[in-house]
């Protein structure tokens, strides 16, 4: 069975082994990782959005011809919690392939500690991102 990407599983273990007070600073430094927004998706087109967020949030995954995922996400900067899961995926799952991308387990905010450290309806809005990224990922290798 694959594995979740190694670069992924790092950031996770960074996360749950930090201590409680930090973990919001080391998130946080992750909003700044996430990509700009290609110029095509500039109105959101081709992106979904993600209704379980409070801000304005879209994603796309494609599949590259070389057969790894390739992530997509806008998020305005004044949400930087949000952001910074976007921010963590992007980092975590460049260059992983969907078959890695769909191993990533739907408790991944837990696993990382964030459960203690932001609001439910945050790690619900984390989870909803990722749980959309996987299902546009299972649409686009069918």
């Amino acid at each position: 069975m694959p594995e979740m990407p190694s670069k992924l599983a790092e950031i996770v273990d960074e996360f749950a082994a930090a201590p409680r007070d930090v973990v919001l600073e080391m998130l946080l430094e992750y909003s700044d990782a996430v990509p700009p927004l290609p110029a095509q998706y500039a109105g959101h087109e081709g992106m979904e959005q993600v209704p379980e967020c409070q801000t304005p949030f879209f994603l796309r995954a494609e599949v590259t011809t070389e057969g790894t995922v390739h992530t997509v996400f806008d998020c305005p900067p004044e949400s930087p919690t949000t952001r910074a899961f976007a921010g963590i995926l992007a980092e975590g799952l460049a260059g992983a392939t969907p078959e890695q991308v769909l191993a990533v387990p739907d408790d991944l905010y837990q696993r990382m500690g964030l459960a203690q450290a932001i609001s439910p309806l945050r790690v619900r809005g984390g989870t909803a991102i990722l749980a959309r990224l996987k299902r546009q990922l299972r649409e686009r290798t069918n």
